[in-house]
């Protein structure tokens, strides 16, 4: 008999979802950055196992909001809760112990779906500082150093529901790759503008040719203030440039080709605070 479940990946923002989920399904599919609150809307990859389909999602950290774009996100956290089969919390090792999920999401009742508690970031701490053995439904794991990945799919197999596998084995992911590709250059904003400023950023796809050789992309990136345009852009186009070309080394791995990526950069005033700038981004309903 086979097993296909959704597994949530669960905790408060920083805690080492999106590292995790690259690390099982072994692709980089979700945006990695020391900063916290990366992750905007849920991102599904798929890893089968054996007998076992794991649908996972990486959910957005459970915050506190402070405006509209975290109260979407907080939504989509606690969607995925309610829609998981099976939940892995994660929490990191050096902040043991973990406080109750439901404390951390403020639910008012325990999910219903079966926890497992994962310790992340173990590389941190010395093998001796560990939880105790006698607990059960906790695994300590290391993304980067690639430690507890499979006792933790072993803890999770035993939770997901026996069924039929949803998706093609050799499948990793059910976004379409437009969806990746604004997450990817929204990483490279991460990774190379400073302070508050990838916060305020913004992606849309405004064509996206696959058929082309190469793929032909053109997306918009926005910002809420001509001021923060002239920085994205940089003098003379420099940094637009670097995070251009940042972002398409990303979408080539995973395209496994050749592409050719146009940005423009847009002031988009107050696109965070706005509901409907919200909903035509995908990050409202």
């Amino acid at each position: 008999m086979t097993r296909c479940g959704t597994v949530v990946l669960a905790g408060r923002p920083n805690v080492g979802k999106s590292t995790l989920l690259n690390a099982l399904v072994g692709e980089h599919l979700a945006i990695v950055s020391p900063k916290p609150q990366s992750t905007r809307l849920p991102v599904v990859g798929l890893l089968t196992r054996a007998d076992t389909q794991f649908i996972f999602t990486d959910s957005p950290g459970l915050l506190e909001p402070e405006y509209a774009l975290h109260e979407a996100m907080r939504a989509a956290a606690l969607r995925a809760l309610a829609d998981a089969e099976v939940i892995a919390y994660l929490h990191p090792l050096p902040e043991f112990p973990a406080p109750p999920l439901e404390q951390v999401a403020r639910l008012e009742r325990p999910p219903r779906a079966p926890i497992v508690t994962v310790y992340t970031k173990a590389d941190l701490l010395p093998l001796t500082a560990r939880p105790p053995d006698h607990l059960t439904a906790v695994v300590v794991v290391s993304a980067l150093a690639r430690t507890g990945l499979d006792t933790l799919l072993d803890q999770l197999a035993t939770r997901v529901p026996e069924g039929p596998f949803h998706y093609d084995p050799e499948e990793m992911a059910t976004q379409p790759t437009r969806f990746f590709a604004a997450e990817f250059i929204r990483e490279a904003a991460f990774e190379l503008l400073q302070e508050e400023l990838p916060y305020s950023v913004a992606v849309e796809i405004d064509e996206f040719r696959e058929g082309a050789n190469p793929v032909y992309i053109r997306a918009v990136v926005y910002v809420e203030r001509d001021s923060q345009k002239g920085i994205v852009i940089g003098e003379g186009g420099r940094t637009i440039k670097a995070l251009g070309t940042a972002a398409r080394g990303k979408i080539e791995a995973l395209l496994d080709t050749r592409v050719f990526l146009e940005l423009h950069v847009k002031v988009w005033p107050k696109w965070r605070r706005d509901r409907p700038s919200l909903k035509r981004l995908g990050y409202a309903g």
